[in-house]
């Protein structure tokens, strides 16, 4: 999209982005300047895109969600992401409005893409969150949802489905909208840490 390899960002994508997100045009220009000292084409393939996520996550092992993530972005499933997408996955991920977090957390869950989200889907994306979890603090976790299978069936209960139901987008953002605690457990939220990281990374 825009002027991807071209050293100044255009100002289409520099308005889009600060409409959109809480970053400050300081902030962009200065994350895009390290984009493309970090990816010279203009574009971040899936391995560098785990990469930078498993430097979030020293301690743990992100590479399954940090894929799910990537694929939940690469909209033309071209393999890569541009700097508006780039900017758009880390503002969600980190501080995103809630409705827009659920709307992305959905295409998230919904790993074959059809629309709804499958009990299998769940347990696919509830394991990769398990692995970003330090052995020490699962140990902390509450009796009912201290393995991945545990939390999946909480998930699936809270909606009140059978085993081979689905569940569409709008009953699954209003379903998590209604209930906090299901909000804690569909998402693997550390957002201190990656805004840490992320102005390291501007330094």
């Amino acid at each position: 999209m825009g002027n991807s390899k071209s050293g100044a960002l255009s100002k289409e994508i520099l308005e889009d982005l600060k409409l959109n997100t809480k970053y400050s045009e300081a902030e962009l220009c200065a994350w895009y300047t390290t984009f493309l000292k970090e990816c010279p084409s203009g574009r971040i393939t899936k391995e560098q895109f785990e990469s930078i996520y498993a430097s979030f996550f020293p301690n743990a092992d992100p590479t399954e969600y940090a894929r799910h993530v990537f694929r939940s972005f690469d909209l033309n499933a071209d393999g890569t992401l541009d700097f508006k997408e780039y900017i758009i996955a880390l503002h969600l991920t980190s501080s995103g409005k809630t409705l827009h977090k659920l709307e992305w957390a959905f295409a998230l869950y919904d790993v074959d893409g059809n629309g709804t989200i499958s009990k299998n889907e769940v347990q696919d994306i509830v394991k990769a969150i398990f692995n970003m979890i330090p052995p020490e603090d699962q140990e902390k976790l509450p009796e009912d949802e201290n393995t991945p299978e545990k939390r999946a069936d909480k998930i699936w209960n809270f909606f009140q489905k059978k085993e081979n139901d689905k569940i569409a987008e709008g009953e699954f953002i209003q379903g998590v909208m209604d209930n906090k605690d299901i909000l804690r457990l569909i998402q693997f939220d550390e957002p201190k840490k990656i805004q840490d990281k992320l102005k390291e990374k501007k330094q």
